[in-house]
């Protein structure tokens, strides 16, 4: 077998269909994946790679072509459907109007796609009909989260995944050239749940944002966010669903009020994500909101709605902790940002989550929906200083070996291997 060198990579057309990478962190369809593709697509534009971000719009009152990602990365606003906010159970069927609308860009600017970066289910579909209308470009595909994983942790009906997300998965994992997954749990995954083979898959953790996400003083945090200097903070942030597990952080904080020998009265909870003072609260704000109230957390506990990406450092630096009491993560891109910022984290040992996290090192590991376990780490962390301030320290250093400079290379790495076949020898 004859190894070509890898074809020079010099743009590449990033779907993110459903959600655009700009908007506000904790909304009802933004998380991780908006921070993956925000920070992926910069860092390609720093290393020469020239990055297109094709989102569906959802508002017709915004530029079609943004340029807030910095040189040589753009968000182009794509018309699919009514430009609004929709269910993404409701997106799919937008799906061939918004590659019509692609393709008709890109005639337009005589712009050649040298790699189709797809992500989430919904947009591998929109990459399938890309590559067919532009003769072969090869498809990179990540799914960020599995309908099947979904599905072993749901409570009930309404918490599944549909059918047709699970036949499109399957679908995408069919056709993609290559899959990234972020950890090897999830590469187990996607083997096991999908059948994707072992070659077709390429294991890359997301990366962290060095330079956004950086030491910052307590103080100063605590004062640009409006905390009491003498007050400690523990810190949610991500979007506002059940798998989430706020109920258990909410059931913890219960459990300390009321048994555990830590006092609380100078502590606060904050919880980043949704929108709390909506006229109609969704389901699981209104579910959450109800519980702080039977559990008498009305002064411990409140909901701070979606934050700006620009603001979120102040939130991670004047926290004593970051909770992530997941039932399910592909990887959990907030842990690694609060430990930048040298934050510890206490996390679900579940998916990513238990990969990120080193127990006892950078944070705390407990199992899924034990709120005793996660309220006694908790309360090991508002009492031990010490403790504190040697899983901080660890956390920043482990967290510099995902620096997006090294990470965006190994991604560049794998469009090269795409865009070349290889040839057996004569």
């Amino acid at each position: 077998m004859t190894h070509y060198p890898a074809a020079p990579v010099r743009r590449v057309a990033m779907l993110s269909y459903h959600t655009c990478p700009l908007a506000m962190l904790g909304g009802k369809k933004t998380g991780g994946m908006n921070v993956y593709v925000r920070d992926l697509s910069r860092a390609l534009a720093a290393m020469g790679i020239a990055v297109d971000v094709f989102t569906r719009s959802q508002d017709d009152c915004a530029p079609r072509v943004v340029h807030d990602l910095g040189p040589g990365a753009r968000v182009m606003h794509i018309p699919a459907g009514p430009e609004r906010p929709l269910p993404v159970d409701e997106t799919v069927r937008y799906i061939g109007e918004f590659v019509d609308n692609i393709l008709a860009f890109a005639a337009r600017e005589g712009l050649h796609y040298h790699v189709i970066h797809s992500h989430y289910w919904q947009s591998g579909l929109a990459a399938e009909a890309l590559r067919q209308a532009w003769s072969g470009t090869p498809i990179v595909h990540m799914f960020h989260t599995l309908g099947h994983m979904k599905n072993q942790i749901a409570r009930d009906a309404s918490e599944f995944a549909p059918q047709n997300r699970l036949d499109g998965e399957a679908h995408v994992v069919q056709i993609a050239d290559r899959l990234v997954a972020a950890t090897p749990a999830e590469e187990a995954q996607l083997r096991g749940l999908y059948g994707a083979v072992a070659g077709q898959i390429v294991t890359v953790p997301p990366g962290v944002d060095l330079a956004h996400f950086r030491s910052i003083a307590q103080p100063l945090a605590k004062q640009m966010i409006g905390i009491p200097p003498k007050r400690k903070n523990i810190l949610f942030a991500g979007r506002i669903e059940p798998l989430k597990g706020i109920d258990t952080l909410l059931e913890a904080i219960g459990l300390l009020k009321q048994h555990h020998n830590t006092d609380l009265s100078n502590t606060c909870v904050t919880i980043i994500g949704g929108n709390p003072w909506a006229e109609t609260l969704d389901e699981e704000m209104n579910r959450l909101q109800r519980m702080r109230v039977e559990l008498g957390l009305d002064d411990l506990v409140a909901f701070a709605g979606a934050r700006d990406q620009q603001i979120l450092p102040y939130y991670y630096a004047a926290a004593e902790m970051v909770v992530m009491p997941s039932h399910y993560e592909s990887f959990g891109m907030v842990a690694l940002e609060a430990m930048a910022m040298g934050t510890p984290v206490i996390a679900s040992e579940v998916g990513g989550l238990a990969y990120v996290v080193r127990d006892g090192f950078n944070g705390f590991l407990v199992p899924r929906r034990n709120a005793e376990a996660l309220a006694a780490r908790i309360a090991d962390l508002l009492n031990d200083p010490p403790l504190r301030q040697h899983l901080s320290r660890n956390a920043q250093r482990y967290a510099r070996d995902f620096d997006w400079c090294h990470i965006a290379r190994r991604i560049a790495g794998v469009y090269g291997e795409v865009g070349v076949p290889q040839r057996a020898a004569a």
